[in-house]
């Protein structure tokens, strides 16, 4: 397939898979995101704080890694 991203990426001589760097991109997001909703006090709409951001994850996971691949 054309244009798609590598399975395996060498770092330094090891290969790391490709969605380890989608994992820790969406890691790092989720927590800037984190501190942002927290400081504007945006959790106080959400029912359960600890779900939505695990949903947040899992679709910056899945959006992301669907685009890159």
């Amino acid at each position: 397939m054309v244009g798609s991203m590598p399975r395996e990426i060498e770092i330094a001589g090891i290969l790391v898979p490709g969605l380890l760097l989608v994992l820790i991109g969406c890691l790092s997001l989720l927590w800037g995101m984190d501190l942002l909703i927290g400081r504007l006090g945006l959790y106080r709409y959400v029912w359960h704080p600890s779900l939505f951001r695990l949903a947040v994850f899992a679709s910056l996971f899945g959006a992301l890694g669907l685009i890159l691949f």
